[in-house]
């Protein structure tokens, strides 16, 4: 059986890499000709997205990737701040958590390594269909097109595969620009480093301005002691962070800005939104060419709604069809664990199913995986959301003080 994977992300290499150690004949296609090359910063793994992942790749690469990852179960506790930097709440406590997070890059590299040839990198997919035969097909740009058994569509939010199975767009813009960046904990002043920790945090204050800080740290928290397979891009204590402001024309002034540029713009924003000047340092101290502008696309969040088409020797996974704002940090895990399932799914046509039968027990799941992912994902979405109006505005203000208060009382 051939199966044609139309996407190099996170996603697609993880089908790659355990259709290729199940012994199918696989080709992933992928524009990119440089895999390091890719957008985002970090991505958390939680203990089924691991789990899955185990499931693809060799316990060797396992190996290197916790070697190359921070684990959240050595982090401080995560923090909501309010604007002014005040705690008002905690997170669950983390001492048992199975999650990590890494480095994108590094992932993305571990995967295509376990890829190994069937990976082309530079191959732009321009079309897919199917040939008179019925087999699907793949056009490239060179005017050149493959035939296989099977495609799936692992191409990200802009699917090309998915909006020819479905007719259309298979997600819209959530209403949400962010803005992301790199600090090194080096970089701040020891109170600023100290109040932010070795955890997570988010602040989100009137009028739609958010805050996310996370802490990665893959060589003191690493998942596994084993410095001699470690990998990681992130090499010190760093802050990835990502701000976030609702879609409107100032904010759709700040994307044409880029590097130092854009940085200063973001501490401007927040500062005349009445934000204190150390909880912008993290923003005013990061790497500038780090600093990049993204849109949250969201599907939606009914599993019925997801996938809209009936199953067929074409399929999609990942943000193709449930793309997933990254305020719950589970879009990759859930790409992950499709490509599991749709493995363990395809293994039944060796066994005498078709692939047919096969996708569609793989899209029943992936709907309820894509639907749980983007609930978590678009309730901050519209928490944030719900900040940017006047009583919206006035709440916030209001009540965090009062929460920052409560916060105080309950370390006493």
């Amino acid at each position: 059986m051939r199966v044609v994977v139309v996407g190099g992300g996170i996603g697609g290499l993880a089908l790659g890499a355990g259709l290729r150690r199940r012994g199918f004949e696989v080709a992933v296609f992928d524009r990119d000709n440089d895999l390091a090359a890719t957008g985002g910063y970090h991505i958390t793994l939680d203990g089924r997205a691991r789990s899955a992942l185990g499931e693809l790749v060799s316990p060797r690469t396992m190996r290197r990737l916790l070697a190359s990852s921070s684990a959240l179960r050595l982090r401080d506790r995560d923090a909501l701040w309010d604007r002014r930097g005040r705690l008002i709440g905690r997170g669950p406590d983390l001492r048992d958590h199975p999650g990590i997070d890494v480095d994108r890059v590094t992932l993305r590299l571990l995967l295509a390594e376990e890829v190994g040839g069937d990976l082309y990198a530079g191959r732009t997919v321009t079309g897919v269909g199917t040939g008179d035969d019925g087999a699907p097909r793949v056009l490239f740009a060179d005017g050149s097109a493959t035939a296989a058994d099977l495609v799936v569509g692992a191409d990200g939010t802009h699917s090309l595969v998915a909006r020819y199975l479905a007719g259309g767009r298979t997600n819209r813009p959530a209403g949400i620009f962010g803005f992301s960046g790199r600090t090194l904990r080096a970089d701040l002043t020891p109170g600023d480093g100290d109040r932010l920790g070795t955890r997570s945090g988010m602040a989100v204050g009137p009028w739609g301005a958010a805050l996310y800080v996370g802490f990665l740290d893959p060589v003191g928290n690493a998942a596994l002691d084993a410095p001699e397979l470690r990998m990681s891009v992130t090499t010190g204590p760093t802050y990835i962070w990502g701000a976030m402001f609702p879609e409107s024309p100032a904010t759709d002034s700040l994307r044409a800005l880029r590097d130092g540029a854009l940085r200063a713009a973001l501490v401007g924003r927040f500062r005349e939104q009445g934000w204190a000047e150390h909880t912008l340092d993290v923003i005013a101290r990061a790497d500038p060419r780090s600093v990049a502008a993204y849109r949250f696309n969201a599907a939606p969040t009914r599993a019925a709604e997801l996938a809209p088409w009936p199953a067929g020797r074409i399929t999609a996974l990942g943000d193709a069809v449930h793309a997933t704002p990254p305020t719950a940090g589970m879009g990759a895990g859930a790409a992950i664990r499709d490509a599991a399932d749709l493995l363990h799914h395809l293994g039944g046509v060796e066994d005498g199913g078709t692939p047919t039968e096969a996708v569609g027990r793989f899209e029943a799941g992936m709907r309820l995986r894509g639907s749980e992912a983007l609930t978590l994902a678009m309730r901050t979405v519209r928490l944030i959301l719900a900040t940017d109006t006047a009583l919206g505005a006035a709440a916030t203000a209001l009540t965090a003080p009062v929460l920052a208060a409560a916060a105080r009382l309950r370390r006493r």
